[in-house]
Protein backbone atom coordinates (compact mmCIF):
# COMPACT_ATOMS: atom_id res chain seq x y z
CA UNK A 1 0.00 0.00 0.00
CA UNK A 2 1.61 3.35 -1.23
CA UNK A 3 1.19 6.34 1.36
CA UNK A 4 0.92 9.55 0.23
CA UNK A 5 3.46 12.18 1.86
CA UNK A 6 2.83 15.41 0.46
CA UNK A 7 -0.39 17.16 -1.72
CA UNK A 8 0.44 20.48 -1.48
CA UNK A 9 2.61 23.33 -2.61
CA UNK A 10 5.32 21.70 -5.82
CA UNK A 11 4.44 18.44 -6.03
CA UNK A 12 2.46 15.12 -5.20
CA UNK A 13 4.76 12.99 -3.30
CA UNK A 14 3.44 9.23 -2.39
CA UNK A 15 5.86 5.82 -1.54
CA UNK A 16 5.36 3.22 -4.04
CA UNK A 17 4.97 -0.24 -2.36
CA UNK A 18 4.51 -3.63 -3.58
CA UNK A 19 7.27 -3.28 -6.24
CA UNK A 20 9.46 -5.83 -7.05
CA UNK A 21 13.03 -4.81 -8.01
CA UNK A 22 15.48 -6.70 -9.44
CA UNK A 23 19.07 -5.94 -10.39
CA UNK A 24 20.30 -7.92 -13.16
CA UNK A 25 24.32 -7.23 -14.11
CA UNK A 26 25.53 -8.85 -16.97
CA UNK A 27 27.26 -8.49 -21.09
CA UNK A 28 24.61 -5.89 -21.59
CA UNK A 29 27.61 -4.68 -24.24
CA UNK A 30 27.16 -8.31 -26.28
CA UNK A 31 24.12 -7.65 -28.98
CA UNK A 32 23.35 -11.59 -28.77
CA UNK A 33 23.10 -11.29 -24.96
CA UNK A 34 20.66 -7.60 -25.26
CA UNK A 35 18.44 -9.51 -27.71
CA UNK A 36 17.89 -12.58 -25.10
CA UNK A 37 17.64 -10.41 -22.36
CA UNK A 38 14.88 -8.15 -24.10
CA UNK A 39 12.43 -11.23 -25.15
CA UNK A 40 13.56 -12.30 -21.54
CA UNK A 41 11.86 -9.19 -19.97
CA UNK A 42 9.24 -8.76 -22.84
CA UNK A 43 10.60 -5.10 -22.87
CA UNK A 44 13.22 -2.94 -25.39
CA UNK A 45 16.65 -3.00 -23.32
CA UNK A 46 17.27 0.91 -22.98
CA UNK A 47 20.54 2.19 -23.77
CA UNK A 48 22.61 4.40 -21.39
CA UNK A 49 20.84 6.97 -19.41
CA UNK A 50 17.22 5.73 -20.65
CA UNK A 51 13.92 3.16 -19.24
CA UNK A 52 11.26 1.68 -21.05
CA UNK A 53 8.24 0.72 -19.46
CA UNK A 54 5.32 -1.46 -20.62
CA UNK A 55 2.21 -0.77 -17.67
CA UNK A 56 3.57 -2.23 -14.17
CA UNK A 57 7.35 -3.50 -15.81
CA UNK A 58 10.22 -1.54 -16.57
CA UNK A 59 13.88 -1.95 -16.81
CA UNK A 60 16.27 0.99 -16.42
CA UNK A 61 19.92 1.52 -17.41
CA UNK A 62 22.24 1.55 -14.43
CA UNK A 63 25.94 0.91 -15.36
CA UNK A 64 27.51 -0.10 -18.62
CA UNK A 65 26.66 -3.59 -17.15
CA UNK A 66 23.94 -3.13 -15.00
CA UNK A 67 20.11 -2.67 -15.01
CA UNK A 68 17.15 -2.18 -12.80
CA UNK A 69 13.67 -4.19 -13.45
CA UNK A 70 11.10 -3.19 -12.14
CA UNK A 71 7.68 -5.70 -11.48
CA UNK A 72 4.84 -6.24 -9.51
CA UNK A 73 6.74 -7.78 -6.20
CA UNK A 74 4.18 -10.65 -6.76
CA UNK A 75 5.90 -11.20 -9.96
CA UNK A 76 9.87 -11.08 -8.98
CA UNK A 77 10.28 -15.30 -8.01
CA UNK A 78 8.39 -15.59 -11.70
CA UNK A 79 10.80 -13.22 -13.52
CA UNK A 80 14.16 -14.09 -11.49
CA UNK A 81 13.32 -17.85 -12.47
CA UNK A 82 12.50 -16.48 -16.36
CA UNK A 83 15.43 -14.21 -16.50
CA UNK A 84 17.46 -17.63 -15.50
CA UNK A 85 16.47 -20.12 -17.73
CA UNK A 86 16.16 -18.02 -21.04
CA UNK A 87 19.90 -16.10 -20.54
CA UNK A 88 21.35 -19.48 -21.39
CA UNK A 89 24.93 -19.48 -21.29
CA UNK A 90 25.35 -15.92 -20.71
CA UNK A 91 27.00 -15.04 -17.06
CA UNK A 92 24.36 -12.90 -15.33
CA UNK A 93 23.81 -11.74 -11.41
CA UNK A 94 20.33 -11.31 -10.69
CA UNK A 95 19.20 -10.31 -7.58
CA UNK A 96 15.87 -9.38 -5.73
CA UNK A 97 16.54 -5.87 -4.24
CA UNK A 98 12.84 -5.38 -3.45
CA UNK A 99 13.12 -5.00 0.42
CA UNK A 100 17.07 -3.33 0.11
CA UNK A 101 15.15 -0.30 -1.55
CA UNK A 102 12.13 2.47 -1.17
CA UNK A 103 10.38 3.29 -4.28
CA UNK A 104 8.84 7.25 -4.58
CA UNK A 105 6.44 8.82 -6.91
CA UNK A 106 6.86 12.34 -7.79
CA UNK A 107 3.51 13.68 -9.79
CA UNK A 108 2.83 16.99 -11.21
CA UNK A 109 4.07 20.48 -13.02
CA UNK A 110 6.17 21.14 -9.73
CA UNK A 111 7.94 17.83 -9.83
CA UNK A 112 10.89 18.62 -11.68
CA UNK A 113 11.90 21.23 -9.77
CA UNK A 114 11.67 19.32 -6.65
CA UNK A 115 14.21 17.13 -8.22
CA UNK A 116 16.30 19.98 -9.26
CA UNK A 117 16.36 21.63 -6.00
CA UNK A 118 18.46 18.65 -4.56
CA UNK A 119 20.11 16.91 -7.28
CA UNK A 120 22.86 18.08 -9.72
CA UNK A 121 21.13 16.89 -12.77
CA UNK A 122 19.74 19.04 -14.83
CA UNK A 123 16.15 18.23 -15.28
CA UNK A 124 15.66 20.44 -17.57
CA UNK A 125 12.48 19.18 -20.00
CA UNK A 126 14.91 19.21 -23.19
CA UNK A 127 17.50 16.98 -20.87
CA UNK A 128 15.73 14.86 -18.87
CA UNK A 129 12.38 13.71 -20.48
CA UNK A 130 9.76 10.92 -20.41
CA UNK A 131 12.17 7.84 -20.72
CA UNK A 132 15.21 9.35 -19.02
CA UNK A 133 17.01 7.44 -16.71
CA UNK A 134 19.92 8.60 -14.19
CA UNK A 135 21.80 7.64 -11.31
CA UNK A 136 22.62 10.61 -8.92
CA UNK A 137 22.46 11.90 -5.78
CA UNK A 138 19.39 13.71 -3.82
CA UNK A 139 21.20 15.94 -0.63
CA UNK A 140 24.35 13.64 -1.24
CA UNK A 141 22.71 9.75 -1.03
CA UNK A 142 22.36 7.78 -4.18
CA UNK A 143 18.85 7.50 -6.00
CA UNK A 144 17.94 6.25 -9.13
CA UNK A 145 15.25 8.62 -10.66
CA UNK A 146 13.64 8.36 -13.90
CA UNK A 147 10.71 9.86 -15.71
CA UNK A 148 7.67 7.53 -17.06
CA UNK A 149 5.77 10.30 -18.74
CA UNK A 150 4.86 14.09 -18.58
CA UNK A 151 5.22 15.40 -15.11
CA UNK A 152 5.22 11.82 -13.51
CA UNK A 153 8.77 10.83 -11.71
CA UNK A 154 9.91 7.73 -10.09
CA UNK A 155 12.67 7.36 -7.74
CA UNK A 156 14.35 4.80 -6.04
CA UNK A 157 16.91 4.92 -2.90
CA UNK A 158 18.19 2.66 0.01
CA UNK A 159 15.42 1.27 2.19
CA UNK A 160 18.06 2.63 5.05
CA UNK A 161 17.44 5.90 4.25
CA UNK A 162 14.08 6.13 3.09
CA UNK A 163 12.94 8.35 5.83
CA UNK A 164 15.44 10.78 5.11
CA UNK A 165 15.04 11.08 1.56
CA UNK A 166 10.85 11.18 2.77
CA UNK A 167 11.53 14.30 4.16
CA UNK A 168 14.09 15.71 1.84
CA UNK A 169 11.22 15.57 -0.84
CA UNK A 170 8.26 16.84 1.58
CA UNK A 171 10.68 19.84 1.97
CA UNK A 172 11.55 20.54 -1.42
CA UNK A 173 7.87 20.54 -2.26
CA UNK A 174 6.63 22.87 0.14
CA UNK A 175 3.89 24.95 -0.10
CA UNK A 176 5.58 28.48 -1.36
CA UNK A 177 9.09 27.17 -1.77
CA UNK A 178 9.37 27.08 -5.64
CA UNK A 179 11.81 28.95 -7.44
CA UNK A 180 10.96 29.60 -10.41
CA UNK A 181 13.81 28.08 -12.14
CA UNK A 182 10.97 25.73 -14.49
CA UNK A 183 7.75 27.58 -15.94
CA UNK A 184 5.30 24.82 -14.51
CA UNK A 185 7.24 24.59 -11.59
CA UNK A 186 7.09 27.98 -9.78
Amino acid sequence: MSELLCTEGLARIETVSGRGMITLKGELESRRFRNVLAKALDLPLPGPLSCAFNGARGVGWMAPDEVLILVPGEEVPEALARLRNKIGDHHITAVDVSDARAQFRLTGPGAREVLAKLSPVDFAPARFAPGTFRRTRLAQVPVAVWQKEEDVFGLVCFRSVADYVAGLLVNAAAPGSGVGYFASGG
